[in-house]
């Protein structure tokens, strides 16, 4: 995780030319990448935030300035995670609600992030059964070094088996938060709904 850091995890004067890098460093789907990398650099190329943390006190640390380069720091986040808005109930400025409508920004976990798209799935167990056309465009997705997978299909199968004991545990409404940037060819029908987004990843090494 030292070159994700390295690369991803904070804002440089150097940044545009780490950008540059990027999109020369592989072609997405580079297999000889190691999985972790691999998702740090296409979440990036799609045009998501990425902030690497070592430790819950960094989470924090992150999410402050989350909110506070946002304008956030007053406003209501949509959570219907109880244990997540718990945890982060010790903030002074974290605020939250159940209803959208009600919200400036989307805080949740999620079931998996997706190596070779750059992508999270996201679920009922983080949205309940709300629209991505529902909530605000701004999100701020906490997840864990653990949950990066390959594919998509690599993920629902993994999602399967782990709720094989009792069907109904599988959660519904699996979307996945992809492009989060304006791209030159939105007005191909392949990507449409898929609004640009104001999206940022706390990333937790727990491996």
């Amino acid at each position: 995780m030292s070159l994700i850091r390295k690369i991803f995890g904070n804002k440089s004067s150097d940044s545009k030319k780490v950008d540059n890098q990027i999109h020369s460093i592989l072609p997405t789907d580079d297999a000889s990448i190691p999985l972790d990398e691999r998702f740090a650099i296409n979440f990036k190329i799609n045009g998501g935030k990425f902030l690497y943390c070592e430790s819950m006190d960094e989470v924090y640390t992150n999410f402050k300035a989350i909110q506070a380069e946002n304008n956030w720091s007053n406003e209501l986040a949509f959570t219907i995670e109880t244990n997540l808005a718990t945890q982060f109930k010790q903030l002074n400025n974290f605020k939250s609600t159940k209803q959208p409508a009600k919200s400036t920004y989307l805080f949740s976990t999620c079931e998996y992030l997706i190596s070779n798209e750059g992508a999270i799935l996201i679920s009922s167990n983080q949205i309940a059964e709300s629209r991505l056309s529902d909530i605000p465009l701004n999100y701020i997705i906490f997840a864990k070094t653990s949950q990066i997978i390959e594919t998509i299909d690599d993920a629902m199968t993994s999602i399967n088996l782990n709720n094989k004991r009792d069907s109904k545990k599988i959660p519904t409404n699996i979307t996945s938060l992809k492009y989060c940037k304006a791209k030159a060819d939105e007005s191909n029908f392949l990507n449409y709904g898929s609004s640009s987004k104001n999206l940022y990843l706390l990333l937790l090494e727990d491996l």
